[in-house]
């Protein structure tokens, strides 16, 4: 059978047209939220830092945790297993990760003109500038992730789909109607070769993930059976790197051989790193001494330690909420927010995230009172750089714990 991929925007009366193919087609229906709480459990990442891959904007940890490469390559596997079963509908945004080689998925997009997803919006009460905003925010999200995908800037273009449905012209039974007819063209029909094209995506998603819980992040395709490994990022030694990637996958079923190969970007700036996901990798050093707090910064990660950094106490509860910091290290005398209140509203809001305080100005009544608070550890500056990463290791530890069994 075939398999349909549905994208669409916000405000598109999605729910509706979804209804009426799932009814119109008899299909299994397979949403976001399928794909990320199943990538959660079998993962062990939380499905609310999952999401933020879906997200335009990566999290400032992102070069540290490679969070959103983790995400997707999961959501991929997850999606290509679906894939193979074949008689599903996925419905979002990883409809786009159904592979364009494979001929037998339908490919469809569900969108409308800006007055009238306005409209749409209007008829659920949301204000009319509540809804741009929305509307803004959801388009630049679904241009981050096709562009990712594809290349293509434009997450509505036509040629990413083979039908493209205005939800303001036609209504749900005549869309479920236009998709049930396409089903049948001979266009869209599995044979061996669409088949083994799906099979291929699978074997290429599963090593995907085999890598990157190792910590390595490269683009990989198969074929029967053989799968290319494509590294990008200067590498010293890419034969080295090469024989610590094929020990990786070359036993794992369906892998009979393995090539590894320098990308286009392999002679450029950048750097490529194993991602070691047992260090702390997501510490946030809030203090408003500029020079400190980046000195900080880069000690830590000279230790292979990840860690942003806020000078302020109301950025770095922004940052709390937005970017979810395992560990902060925090500054007690700050200009507006000082530490204290940053200290207190984190442990209300996130209890999960453990905070050592490091002031240099600091008194014993101040010590007590952010132990009482919650905090993790009390330093004072200056602190020898050995001490304070035992305690960021200990703190990052409690921290995982934490939020295991949230």
């Amino acid at each position: 059978m075939s398999v349909i991929a549905v994208h669409y925007g916000i405000y598109c009366h999605e729910d509706q047209y979804l209804s009426a193919i799932r009814e119109a087609t008899g299909y299994s229906f397979v949403t976001d939220d399928t794909v990320v709480e199943e990538a959660s459990r079998r993962s062990g990442i939380s499905a609310s830092r999952l999401r933020k891959a879906f997200d335009a904007k990566p999290s400032i940890f992102n070069s540290f945790t490679n969070d959103r490469e983790r995400a997707r390559a999961w959501f991929r596997m997850i999606v290509a297993e679906y894939l193979v079963k074949e008689h599903v509908m996925f419905g979002g945004f990883t409809a786009m990760m159904v592979p364009a080689a494979v001929k037998h998925a339908l490919k469809v997009c569900l969108i409308a003109n800006r007055d009238a997803r306005l409209a749409a919006a209007a008829t659920l009460g949301i204000s009319e500038s509540d809804a741009q905003k929305t509307m803004r925010a959801g388009d630049s999200d679904a241009a981050e992730w096709v562009n990712t995908l594809t290349g293509n800037t434009d997450p509505w273009a036509a040629g990413l789909y083979d039908i493209v449905i205005p939800v303001d012209k036609s209504t749900p039974l005549e869309a479920a109607a236009l998709v049930k007819e396409m089903l049948g063209r001979e266009a869209v029909q599995p044979d061996a070769r669409s088949r083994k094209t799906a099979q291929d995506a699978l074997l290429a998603a599963q090593v995907e993930v085999q890598l990157a819980t190792k910590g390595h992040f490269v683009a990989v395709a198969a074929d029967a059976g053989t799968v290319t490994l494509t590294v990008n990022g200067h590498v010293s030694d890419l034969e080295r790197l090469g024989t610590t990637l094929r020990a990786a996958v070359i036993d794992m079923p369906g892998v009979d051989d393995v090539r590894v190969v320098g990308g286009r970007d392999i002679h450029t700036p950048s750097i490529y790193r194993q991602c070691n996901f047992e260090l702390p990798n997501r510490v946030l050093v809030v203090d408003d001494e500029r020079d400190f707090a980046q000195t900080l910064s880069q000690r830590l990660e000279v230790r292979e330690m990840g860690s942003a950094v806020a000078y302020d106490g109301e950025s770095a509860l922004e940052i709390v909420e937005r970017d979810q910091p395992e560990v902060m290290i925090l500054d007690l005398k700050m200009p507006g927010v000082d530490g204290k209140e940053v200290l207190r509203r984190v442990k209300e809001t996130r209890p999960e995230v453990e905070v050592i305080i490091l002031t240099g100005q600091g008194s014993e009544a101040d010590r007590e009172e952010c132990m009482k608070l919650g905090a993790f550890a009390y330093l004072e500056k200056p602190v020898d750089i050995e001490q304070l990463s035992s305690v960021l290791l200990k703190a990052n530890t409690k921290a995982r714990q934490n939020l295991k069994s949230a």
